[in-house]
């Protein structure tokens, strides 16, 4: 048995309160409860401003801060949202933001960073998933679901 084992060698150590309580009989359960899954949503922003045919292409910053504030105000089940930006939309909204809705400029191109944001809560342990109609983007995403950016106008309205 390895100290991150329980000692019936069932479940990692911090997963079964019995198991923590075996290792750590002064522990509370509170102590050894695995963080709770969050939900993360994240957002291929050039897609979903390009699903609109509303001039956006005459000021693709103005059409990003436009987004952003729609989303600021959207009702989506997901508990974090994270807006991926590139180009010349970057200029509408600043990086950074709190955790409901982190907006981040890609230093590449938006797919790679798409790619490499849903990575990131995926090996977090967050349920993931990505709002594109890229097929090349969406087949490059998994385990990741992948939404339609009609669904997301549709939540906003």
């Amino acid at each position: 048995m390895t100290a991150r084992e329980c000692p019936s060698g069932h479940h990692p150590e911090g997963t079964d309160p019995s198991c923590a309580r075996l290792l750590n009989p002064g522990a509370t359960v509170r102590h050894m409860t695995p963080p709770r899954r969050r939900s993360v949503l994240v957002v291929d922003g050039a897609n979903v401003v390009g699903a609109r045919p509303d001039g956006w292409w005459k000021d693709r910053a103005g059409a990003a801060a436009r987004l952003h504030d729609a989303l600021l105000h959207a009702d989506v089940p997901q508990e974090e949202i994270v807006l991926v930006l590139e180009g010349q939309a970057k200029q509408g909204v600043r990086a950074g933001g709190p955790a409901s809705l982190r907006v981040v400029h890609a230093t590449k191109d938006g797919d790679s960073e798409i790619r490499r944001q849903a990575a990131l809560a995926t090996e977090a342990g967050h349920d993931v998933a990505v709002v594109t109609a890229d097929r090349a983007l969406a087949a490059n995403v998994a385990p990741a679901r992948v939404l339609s950016p009609t669904w997301l106008l549709d939540l906003m309205g």
